[in-house]
């Protein structure tokens, strides 16, 4: 079975991420980027669903890279959730996966739907 970790700071939302996910998945959370850290070297999950904005305004982009140069991370895929490009209209979509800025394979922008957490984490998976 396919593990997944969720580190958001929003504990609610961590919540309903595991809910829709746990028929179908392993699922672990972590509440903050130095917990999430941990829990992926202990946890070894195939997916990281990462909040942007945790503890300082780039908690997210900074545990992101973390793992994309870390020898026991790096082959993690990372899902970055996130309302920033709503308020800061960036367009994190064109910027995925470039190393330099969002080391992530995709993103979705808050609040989630299931229907689409389901999808995108089952395309990044397979």
């Amino acid at each position: 079975m396919k593990k997944i970790l969720i580190v958001d700071d929003d504990q609610d939302l961590r919540e309903v991420m595991k809910t829709v996910l746990e028929k179908q998945y392993r699922v672990q959370e972590a509440g903050s980027a130095a917990e999430g850290m941990a829990a992926a070297l202990k946890f070894q999950p195939d997916l990281v669903l990462l909040d942007v904005m945790m503890e300082t305004l780039s908690a997210g982009f900074d545990l992101a890279r973390e793992l994309r140069t870390g020898e026991k991370t790096s082959h993690i895929k990372i899902l970055m959730i996130t309302n920033v490009d709503k308020a800061m209209k960036i367009d994190y979509q064109s910027e995925t996966g470039e190393a330099s800025w969002l080391p992530a394979d995709g993103y979705i922008v808050k609040p989630v739907e299931p229907k689409e957490l389901l999808a995108t984490v089952q395309k990044l998976l397979q």
